[in-house]
């Protein structure tokens, strides 16, 4: 029964991380914003930014990869590769989240160094729509940390057993 409690518990891991990484996908990918500055008018995406567009498609991997891993069944022979999957997932979104944050928050505060100007105060609901992402992100990462934890924890008892 303890089995059990503990699949249900990595399955419960997994889905929330699976909504995390894709909500982040989503509201990353379908951010962009029109704004004038001055004379000039533009359009910001998330295109505009290497670092945006890794973290697009890192969430959208790991959402498929979450969505597929739903489906192996912990005692099976698949499982060890789950469990280096799942560290290499965890690598990948904390790198994501990483270089999404050191540009947003050149984006949100400017470079004084650089003359960068921020950009925030003219596009808010691109940066507002960017924050949300990050923050899933970022919760996607912490959940992946505990559903890499529990599935190492799952291929360790595997191994105590036999």
């Amino acid at each position: 029964m303890e089995d059990f409690h503990k699949r249900i518990a990595g399955l419960v891991l997994r889905v929330f991380a699976l909504a995390a990484t894709l909500t982040a996908a989503i509201i990353m990918g379908t951010s962009k914003e029109s704004a004038n500055f001055y004379a000039l008018s533009f359009e910001v995406n998330y295109n505009d930014t290497p670092a945006f567009k890794y973290f697009v498609i890192v969430n959208a991997v790991v959402s498929m990869y979450s969505f597929l891993a739903l489906f192996v069944p912990s005692k099976s022979s698949f499982w060890r590769l789950i469990v280096a999957l799942d560290l290499l997932v965890t690598l990948m979104l904390t790198s994501c989240i990483s270089a999404a944050l050191a540009i947003a928050q050149v984006g949100k505060n400017g470079n004084s160094i650089t003359r960068w100007l921020p950009i925030c105060n003219q596009v808010p609901d691109y940066c507002d729509r960017v924050t949300i992402a990050l923050a899933a992100g970022f919760a996607a990462a912490i959940l992946y940390l505990m559903v890499l934890a529990a599935s190492a924890h799952a291929a360790l008892d595997e191994d105590d057993c036999c």
